[in-house]
């Protein structure tokens, strides 16, 4: 008798546990879309190379096209139906909202979900291959629109909305780094955002 594929996995998902059977070869994003009905993360690619996809595992972003669904169990999945506070939109939301980082929306999910890790990223001092002092001692880089952009760059917009994109990242860092009290983000202007 062959091994089974399928079990019962148990994902949390925005702060909510749900237990359903899977096929072991269930992708995190079909559990997502197909099996709990969570349908703000979209399927674009299905290769890992678009971003729309994308969503949070543990604050780490991940490609769901690409994550086992078993891989997911015992971790923190935020999808972008868990980003805002109940009415209350997350600055991020509100920034590509304010500033049309947008045009379709297909994509927008992902560039949300890739925009919160990158705000924590850099704000934890990771650096980029944008980034030109790398040395510990330097500190956490500048968050400048080549910052944002070579951050953001495995999320694809097919409108083109990559200037609002930038200016939202940019504007949800700056907000992020003043409650913070740190002065790490670069005035990102119309010029410099440009893509």
């Amino acid at each position: 008798m062959a091994p089974s594929t399928a079990g019962a996995i148990t994902l949390t998902i925005n702060g909510e546990k749900h237990t359903l059977p899977v096929d072991n070869r269930t992708t995190l994003l079909d559990a997502l879309r197909e099996r709990l009905g969570l349908t703000g993360t979209k399927k674009g690619c299905d290769q890992g190379q678009c971003g729309a996809c994308t969503v949070l595992l543990d604050g780490r972003r991940v490609v769901s096209c690409l994550q086992l669904a078993v891989a997911a169990e015992g971790r923190e999945v935020t999808t972008i139906e868990g980003v805002a506070d109940g009415e209350r939109l997350h600055p991020v939301q509100q920034a590509f909202l304010d500033l049309d980082g947008f045009q379709c929306g297909y994509c927008t999910p992902g560039q949300i979900c890739s925009a919160l890790a990158v705000i924590e990223e850099h704000a934890a001092g990771w650096p980029s291959a944008a980034t030109t002092d790398v040395r510990p001692e330097a500190g956490v880089p500048r968050l400048t629109a080549d910052e944002i952009r070579e951050r953001m760059s495995g999320n694809l917009c097919r409108c083109g909305a990559y200037v609002s994109i930038v200016q939202a990242v940019a504007r949800a860092a700056e907000e992020s780094a003043r409650t913070a009290g740190r002065a790490d983000v670069a005035d990102v202007t119309d010029t410099e955002g440009a893509a």
